[in-house]
């Protein structure tokens, strides 16, 4: 957007808020991305809204390891051979290598033979859905060895990838600003958990979300005042599975290539990006709980944890938030 579209746009909504008048609202919630989503375009059309979801759509047959003809299954199985991908998956790659340099590792998205091995092959929500890696797959990959020249994308042989909550936080990023860009005003853009807001809320105060108890889902243990920006939350009493080694979850251990073992049930992260906060999330289970929320504020973030007693944590600075 120019800054003389800019400037103009903000008097038409400066003139629209003073009479009174809040711009036109659309809300609508599909299934996506193994749950989910909830779109909500402020100051925009309903066919955007149908638009936007049809962008949610195409991030997810790019991007699902249960869909044999998504990129990543294909990268997945390509052993070795460059193959030419979608920019949104060159964007996801970017996201995935930037988390996990962020994280000094505890976010590693090459950890999907571990997944599939603890039990987590086939889709939740279609079981007819299997994930499908080479024999050669495994885990760590070389996440750092994946080269990407323009569209084309060589990943080590063994090497596979998983996008997990980080394709669900970059979608919302990729949907919210897809949106704005369009010409709305605003969005809200929910998905399976992950919230991304951008722009302007109905009556332009910001967005208000509540944050889930896991251990009473019915209720909220705080809600998240944000303009702009993304709050994530992941937990581990979602995905779990029953083994004959006992119960196991989708949050893997890189140092174990097991669930996490960890008394924190969820980690709520308020950070600039979805993609960014999803990433970050996943130290919250790796971490003594006073370190990572020491650590959560020199990286941009804020942070809320919750323990198997149902006790809050948080970073000094999520009342700048709450």
């Amino acid at each position: 957007m120019s800054s003389i579209r800019s400037i103009a746009q903000s008097a038409v909504e400066a003139a629209i808020f003073s009479s009174g008048d809040a711009p036109a609202t659309h809300t609508e919630t599909r299934p996506s991305m193994g749950g989910h989503a909830t779109i909500t375009v402020v100051g925009g059309t309903r066919d955007l809204l149908s638009r936007a979801f049809a962008l949610l759509d195409e991030c997810e047959a790019l991007w699902s390891r249960f869909i044999g003809s998504s990129d990543v299954s294909i990268l997945n199985n390509a052993e070795g051979t460059p193959t030419v991908v979608a920019a949104l998956t060159v964007r996801l790659i970017e996201e995935m290598k930037l988390g996990n340099i962020l994280t000094n590792g505890d976010f590693d998205p090459t950890l999907l033979p571990a997944l599939v091995s603890a039990g987590y092959s086939k889709s939740v929500v279609n079981r007819d859905r299997k994930c499908i890696i080479p024999a050669s797959a495994t885990a760590p990959g070389n996440l750092a060895g994946i080269s990407v020249d323009g569209l084309s994308v060589t990943m080590p042989r063994g090497t596979t990838i998983d996008s997990g909550g980080v394709g669900k936080g970059l979608a919302a990023d990729i949907v919210g600003q897809f949106i704005v860009d369009a010409g709305a005003w605003g969005a809200l853009v929910e998905v399976s958990g992950d919230v991304v807001a951008v722009g302007l809320s109905p009556d332009r105060r910001g967005w208000c979300i509540g944050i889930e108890n896991p251990l009473d889902p019915a209720s909220h243990v705080d809600i998240v005042r944000l303009s702009s920006g993304a709050v994530v939350t992941s937990s581990q009493r979602k995905r779990r599975w029953t083994t004959a080694h006992g119960a196991r979850h989708h949050l893997i251990d890189p140092r174990t290539g097991d669930s996490a073992v960890s008394d924190i049930q969820t980690v709520t992260v308020v950070a600039a990006s979805g993609a960014r906060a999803e990433t970050l999330s996943k130290s919250g289970f790796l971490r003594n709980p006073d370190e990572y929320l020491a650590w959560l504020p020199t990286v941009g973030a804020a942070g809320l944890l919750i323990d198997a007693n149902g006790a809050c944590l948080t970073t000094e600075n999520w009342k700048d938030y709450s």
